[in-house]
């Protein structure tokens, strides 16, 4: 398919014009994917099928397409582990704190400051020097936090708080573990077939999730209709479609357009929740998602 857009200079301005915000929908769906899995499946459970899923996956396309493959151990050992920070770690505990209830929308904005976080990591990690311009979008994407979860905490109980807090933590890890996982791949991994890294991210990531979903759950995996076309999206269109259209967006020199748009997924996420499964935002709320948007592009306007 990529061969037949490069052959046409039509198709593949079209194509051009419509992966970035093709982009952006499946990225997005992953909150929405979470939701839907919790509704009858253990979450860590269903992680754990879908990270062996997708490396599968990745190893048929690997061997169809004659990919390299690392020649050092450290570089498969660097590959695994940052599957454990990028998958294992970031993914499962996203998972699971909306199998704990957190709405898709709110863990997706908690996700989308990531960016901020890299900006507060990078003097120490990178020696980078943040500048003011930085360090307003870092409190004004902070302002917005707060403003999406006053209500929702608020209006909890005292038992509902103490579950919404714990789920709210562990998203929070969750994202500073994506963001030390960007850092270290950036560090140990600057080159290598990205169809192979991707195989070995998955590697890495799956015995510990397996563990974690050993000790956390039950271990439930229904087949219902819902979770098995849950399972194929999460696979298809997230692990394997999503990662393969930003590769080829990378390929193609189109970065800088996703990277604007990717503001958009938490609304996005709050939008498919609301549609799918009634989770619903008063306007405050909405209003500190726009605040949050705003800081993070200003935390990482250049």
């Amino acid at each position: 398919m990529l061969e037949q857009v490069k052959a046409s200079p039509e198709v593949r301005k079209w194509a051009l014009a419509a992966a970035p915000g093709l982009f952006v929908f499946l990225w997005s769906t992953g909150w929405i994917s979470a939701r839907a899995a919790a509704i009858d499946s253990d979450p860590l459970t269903f992680l754990a099928a879908r990270f062996a899923f997708a490396g599968l996956g990745f190893a048929v396309l690997a061997a169809a397409m004659r990919a390299p493959w690392p020649r050092q151990r450290s570089a498969v050992a660097h590959a695994m582990m940052s599957g454990v920070l990028l998958h294992a770690l970031y993914l499962g505990g996203v998972w699971w704190a909306v199998g704990q209830g957190l709405p898709a929308g709110i863990s997706a904005v908690i996700a989308a400051t990531q960016p901020i976080m890299t900006a507060i990591l990078a003097p120490f990690l990178l020696r980078e020097r943040i500048g003011k311009r930085q360090w307003a979008g870092i409190a004004l994407g902070f302002v917005g936090i707060v403003i999406v979860l006053a209500p929702r905490i608020m209006a909890a109980s005292s038992a509902d708080f103490a579950k919404l807090q714990a789920a709210l933590l562990v998203n929070l890890g969750a994202m500073i573990s994506v963001t030390l996982g960007t850092f270290y791949q950036k560090r140990f991994i600057p080159t290598g077939d990205l169809r192979t890294t991707a195989l070995l991210q998955y590697v890495g990531a799956v015995p510990v999730v397996l563990a974690a979903a050993y000790l956390l759950e039950p271990m439930r995996l229904a087949l219902s209709w819902s979770s098995v076309a849950t399972m194929l999206w999460s696979v298809i269109a997230i692990s394997l479609g999503a990662i393969m259209l930003y590769l080829w967006l990378i390929r193609e020199g189109a970065v800088s357009k996703s990277a604007s748009l990717i503001y958009l997924v938490p609304a996005a996420s709050a939008l498919e929740a609301w549609v799918l499964f009634g989770e619903t935002l008063i306007p405050l709320q909405i209003a500190g998602i726009a605040v949050t948007v705003a800081g993070v592009a200003l935390a990482t306007r250049r």
